[in-house]
């Protein structure tokens, strides 16, 4: 467990060393301290985030090391689910002193009561400020989860670890599942944080904008950079830019004590033959023509040593220059089969009604190559609506026609048979399909040779994406309408950017339901459709002002 001080609101973890059962090692002897101030952890997919805010939290024992935290902390992990059946005071965690409460003003003024309550008197007050300032100022303390939407039951569980007051706040992917009226209120949360510290574990842009520090976490060591996501972004720059100069100097240098080397032996060479043609000429005895030779073996080795010695230091410096240039690869994939003409019909939704969610009509008619966004709040039935046009849930009334092949990829990426290897599940989506073509085009998805030989069980979560978009895509026949729900849940900025590119080559009709407005905006939205009881035309500078209250970047 953490140490617990209260010298300040602060976390730290010295010479930390953690490894999972199977003996893969996550940090050794990783020493950090987060001080007051609000700091954005990141890193890729599979660096080790959400571990570290485990072993923080105290809910992981290190192999090795300690962690200190200055005062009380509370965390809040992902995908943290409640009972339906609880009442709200139960999971806000103040059932106990409500009802102590209730009771004094009652008139049971049994000692237990006022044990209970402590100095919290006010603390029905507090948790109704504390909800009101979440966006959950309608909800009633003795109504269940079971009656709240799923944003709704994860602002509660945030506010839940706010009601503590904690000096340490950790959280982890917060923004997760939340609608863009769920996420201002977070971001609301994050920019007014003046407690203590708070380490927040997140790919949400937004987000990260709104810290103090960014830490960085790669190759099991952690780095600082000051500012938010954008100040982190330009110093990256900065930085990968004085690598590469490092890097094509070091090269360089290779080069140059390679030539040197080189050099040196064909002017051994050359004196070896000069010195051998001249002791035949004299006529020098030899016993001291073996001498001389020896002599000059043993300036030839010092000065080759001396040569290699440096061609060694050479590369060694190269290979760390190397390793300080990111190899952040991206997808660069042709998909010319899946072009739609201007005007040709793709999908028609007529008089939609859906069994979940608030759609009670939905007219909506797709045509050409257009990417429309659909957007709306927790519960209004996005998903649903999704899945009803991918085949997967019929319309309680109404009709859905779609006139191309389409492909669905979903939120839980459950398009991949887990027994059956990256090459394979691709196979399984295109059959007919010539298994080179198969591995040439995964090699653009970053499987290449071996890697498309992975079983999809083994895979990481980066390269489960991958595989999952390239399944979806490469298929045949090759989709001309592409529907994609929340894609960039749980994906690092990094898996982001490479779904963004992927969708650059994508030359068919996108219907994608996101609460990411960035990614959105990235990927060329030609119309916003606001889901409610209808589906409602609007635009990007509406939407954006709708649910976070800025405009929408030029």
């Amino acid at each position: 467990m953490p140490k617990t001080t209260t010298t300040s609101a602060a976390v730290a973890c010295s010479d930390l060393s953690f490894q999972w059962k199977d003996g893969t090692v996550v940090f050794d002897g990783l020493s950090l301290t987060l001080g007051r101030g609000r700091t954005g952890l990141v890193g890729t997919n599979g660096a080790g985030k959400s571990t570290l805010l485990r072993l923080l939290a105290g809910r992981l024992r290190p192999a090795r090391g300690s962690v200190t935290v200055g005062g009380s902390l509370a965390y809040l992990p992902q995908n943290v689910t409640l009972d339906t059946g609880m009442r709200v005071d139960q999971a806000l965690g103040i059932a106990g002193k409500r009802a102590a409460l209730h009771a004094i003003e009652a008139g049971d003024v049994a000692e237990k009561h006022f044990e209970t309550v402590g100095d919290d008197w006010d603390v029905e007050e507090r948790t109704l400020a504390t909800l009101g300032s979440l966006g959950l100022g309608g909800i009633e303390l003795d109504r269940t989860v079971g009656e709240l939407s799923g944003g709704e039951t994860v602002l509660l569980r945030l506010a839940a670890v706010l009601l503590e007051r904690p000096d340490v706040l950790l959280l982890d992917e917060p923004t997760n599942n939340l609608d863009l009226f769920a996420r201002r209120r977070l971001y609301d949360t994050v920019e007014t944080w003046r407690s203590g510290s708070l380490v927040v574990v997140s790919h949400d842009l937004e987000l990260l904008e709104r810290v103090d520090q960014i830490a960085e976490l790669r190759t099991g060591s952690v780095t600082i950079y000051g500012g938010g996501w954008t100040a982190y972004q330009e110093a990256l720059a900065v930085q990968q830019e004085a690598a590469e100069r490092t890097l094509r100097a070091a090269e360089s240098d290779v080069r140059r004590q390679k030539r040197e080397l080189e050099e040196t032996h064909i002017k051994l060479a050359r004196r070896q033959r000069t010195a051998k043609k001249a002791a035949a000429e004299r006529g020098i005895p030899k016993i001291v023509q073996g001498a001389l030779k020896r002599a000059a073996q043993e300036s030839a080795g010092k000065l080759r040593g001396t040569h290699e010695d440096r061609l060694d230091e050479a590369r060694e410096r190269r290979e760390e220059a190397a390793d300080a240039v990111r190899d952040d690869a991206e997808i660069r994939v042709d998909l010319p089969h899946t072009e739609v003409p201007n005007g040709r019909s793709v999908l028609s939704l007529s008089g939609v009604r859906t069994r979940y969610g608030r759609l009670r009509s939905g007219d909506l008619l797709v045509s050409g190559p257009e990417r429309i966004a659909l957007v709306g709040r927790n519960g209004a039935g996005k998903t649903t609506l999704l899945r009803a046009v991918a085949g997967q849930q019929a319309p309680v009334e109404g009709e859905v026609r779609v006139s191309v092949p389409m492909r669905f990829l979903p939120q839980r990426l459950d398009v991949l048979d887990e027994e059956l290897s990256v090459a394979e599940n691709v196979s399984n989506a295109a059959p007919g399909v010539d298994e080179q073509h198969i591995r040439a085009q995964l090699a653009r998805f970053l499987f290449k040779g071996n890697r498309a030989a992975q079983i999809a069980g083994t895979l990481s979560g980066g390269e489960r994406f991958r595989a999952s978009l390239a399944a979806t895509v490469l298929a045949s026949p090759a989709p001309q309408l592409l529907v994609l729900d929340e894609p960039t849940n749980n994906l690092d900025v990094a898996s982001a950017r490479q779904l963004t590119g992927a969708l650059e080559a994508y030359r068919g009709a996108l219907l994608v339901a996101s609460h990411d407005l960035r990614f959105l905006e990235s990927i060329g939205i030609t119309r916003w459709l606001l889901l409610d009881e209808q589906l409602q035309e609007s635009s990007a500078e509406e939407v954006r002002e709708m649910f976070t209250g800025t405009p929408a970047p030029l």
